[in-house]
């Protein structure tokens, strides 16, 4: 029992000093920040709150019990087997493009869209792993990227969803921050980033269905149903959101992560029809369908939210669930057929154009032999 009692507490003492000490764990709010957050409709008693409760927190045990599974459970074409293969991107035309609005995937829910003269990046994650250290992950499916962090030009605006691992990276926040105008997070993910380096006056915070101005674009942050949280006692410390993005000829619709909910058909009443929404589809499991939508729920989000075309997002990238890598694509690719949703899934760097793409540009490239 001494044992027992004597290695809990070391572990309980490494836990903390690693969360206190070690910088991917970002910042915390201070008490001046809850008072102010008190003003939203979704903070209350010290966290902030989806529009309707989700099941509740698991117990410690069920944590470790779910855990246990995911490390054990075997999940046959769990990653590609080679490397998925980017397209690669040239720096000095990123750099100098003044055409039509258009984007680009790299992997999971990061884009480089380039939008009325302006570069911007949606939920950044050039990290390795989807953790807070090397060695608490499994690798990224590809090694490669469009383009290369180091590579990128200046950044007029880079936006996050929310304070997770797998959207906010800390490495690359790092080698992003010196070339970016200015950061855009839902309330309270902006102190992450001044934990990093990043000055307060480069940071704008919003509350859901607030909306702000990058000169003659309009962001609007918009509901989701999710969560938040960089370690065990900072669960719902800061809010989770998604983003409509509008131009005078263009307006994108970028759902961060989240369950399907109501949320999706007030989005699409208030701002839609979008030419593109980015919809999350993977990493999902029917234990948690409240916070992470199942395939076919993101084909009728697309419906939801009126969606001239839809993209699969939040695959390609991580291994986070107890599925195939390919479900999610396979999934969504069957039920938007059903329901008459046009879909586009294009590869990690191919160009999409907001306006005129055509569906004919996009293949089943994730069936070849390569990766399969």
């Amino acid at each position: 029992m001494i044992t027992l009692v004597s290695i809990m507490a070391l572990l309980v003492i490494t836990y903390l000093l690693f969360t206190s000490f070690y910088p991917s764990f970002g910042g915390a709010i201070s008490k001046e920040q809850k008072l102010i957050y008190q003003n939203s409709k979704q903070y209350n008693d010290g966290k902030f709150r989806n529009t309707h409760p989700v099941p509740k927190d698991l117990s410690f045990s069920e944590t470790m019990s779910l855990a246990y599974k995911f490390f054990t459970t075997k999940v046959p074409n769990a990653r590609p087997k080679s490397d998925l293969i980017a397209t690669k991107l040239d720096s000095t035309s990123i750099a100098n493009y003044k055409g039509e609005t258009r984007m680009f995937w790299f992997g999971h829910s990061s884009f480089l869209l380039q939008i009325d003269g302006k570069t911007i990046l949606l939920d950044p994650m050039f990290g390795k792993v989807a953790a807070p250290h090397p060695l608490l992950g499994a690798n990224r499916f590809n090694k490669e990227f469009p383009l290369q962090i180091e590579q990128l030009p200046k950044i007029d605006a880079v936006v996050y969803s929310h304070d997770h691992y797998d959207h906010l990276d800390y490495e690359t926040v790092l080698k992003i921050k010196a070339k970016t105008k200015h950061f855009y997070t839902p309330l309270g993910v902006g102190e992450h980033l001044k934990a990093w380096g990043v000055s307060n006056e480069n940071i704008t915070e919003l509350d859901w269905w607030e909306t702000t101005k990058i000169d003659h674009l309009n962001l609007v942050c918009t509901p989701a149903q999710h969560f938040s949280g960089r370690k065990l006692n900072t669960n719902q410390s800061t809010l989770w959101s998604s983003w409509v993005i509008q131009s005078d000829t263009e307006n994108i619709y970028f759902s961060g992560d989240s369950g399907y909910a109501e949320h999706f058909k007030e989005i699409g009443k208030k701002y839609g029809p979008f030419d593109l929404a980015l919809l999350e589809c993977g990493q999902y499991n029917e234990m948690w369908s409240d916070i992470h939508m199942m395939p076919e729920e993101t084909a009728q989000a697309g419906l939801d939210v009126n969606a001239k075309r839809i993209m699969p997002i939040h695959w390609g990238g991580f291994k986070l669930a107890l599925h195939s890598w390919t479900d999610p694509i396979d999934r969504v690719q069957a039920k938007a057929r059903i329901l008459g949703v046009d879909i586009i899934t294009p590869q990690l760097g191919q160009e999409i154009l907001i306006k005129h793409d055509t569906l004919s540009n996009y293949t089943n490239w994730w069936q070849k032999e390569t990766y399969n």
